[in-house]
């Protein structure tokens, strides 16, 4: 897909340097980056040791054949890791959640999960009656189950939007570790890419040099009034532009 862009040539831009300067910049930079790294390997140590809570046996989620134990989304793994999708209930395609449409088209090869012994899947706020047409129309390959009957069970009051983890001891279920708002940008590959950029994400929030183009919309999550990941190859956005794939 093609978004509108500007004229790059006019945009402000870094200071021009010889290479030895700049790589001499590159380096001081690293240094924090890899402290950066190491700090983010011993949260993830602290993460393996946190306790966990058994999820109720009762909870169900629902699927293509109907309600089923919630065990059920292992699908015969050990360790389950979960997105529980936002869902306005009768709203139109182009008017559900962007923030949850941007994230989970960006998560839909779960080979290398599956390796390790993990599956990963998607619980929908909605009925599975009406959300999973939706799945199949975004051509989403990760598991799509309606969470909305156990909601209560699988979430308290934290509400959908939340990414969460799993572990299976024979029958039972236990809850490893959650997260929400910014926490679920570690499914988000294409923010990771973009803050390695020049431009960065180019969001209003962002510490940016004086001049740095920033987006009209904040996170640029939809084209013709659609989620940017619903365009496909043939689509063509209201009013004429470019297609998107």
């Amino acid at each position: 897909m093609r978004l509108p862009t500007g004229a790059v040539e006019t945009r402000t831009h870094p200071p021009i340097v010889d290479r030895a300067t700049w790589e001499a910049a590159v380096a001081d930079l690293l240094v924090r980056e890899k402290a950066h790294t190491r700090e983010g390997d011993a949260i993830a140590a602290a993460r393996r040791r946190l306790p966990m809570t058994e999820v109720p046996r009762g909870a169900t989620i629902v699927g293509p054949r109907g309600a089923v134990p919630f065990v059920d989304a292992f699908a015969g793994r050990s360790m389950l890791v979960a997105y529980f999708h936002m869902w306005h209930d009768g709203h139109a395609w182009e008017g559900q959640c962007e923030g949850c449409t941007f994230s989970t088209a960006q998560i839909q090869l779960p080979e290398y999960l599956n390796a390790r012994d993990v599956t990963l899947a998607i619980f929908s706020e909605g009925s599975y009656e009406e959300s999973a047409p939706y799945a199949e129309f975004m051509g989403y390959r990760l598991p799509w189950w309606s969470a909305r009957d156990s909601a209560g069970v699988l979430l308290g009051d934290r509400g959908f939007g939340v990414l969460a983890c799993y572990l299976r001891v024979g029958d039972r279920v236990f809850e490893t570790w959650w997260t929400t708002d910014r926490g679920t940008e570690v499914m988000d590959w294409s923010y990771g890419l973009l803050d390695r950029t020049v431009y960065g994400r180019q969001e209003a929030w962002e510490s940016s040099p004086e001049g740095w183009p920033t987006l009209h919309d904040e996170h640029a999550w939809r084209v013709a009034g659609r989620p940017t990941a619903q365009w496909r190859v043939t689509d063509e956005p209201a009013g004429g532009g470019h297609g998107c794939g």
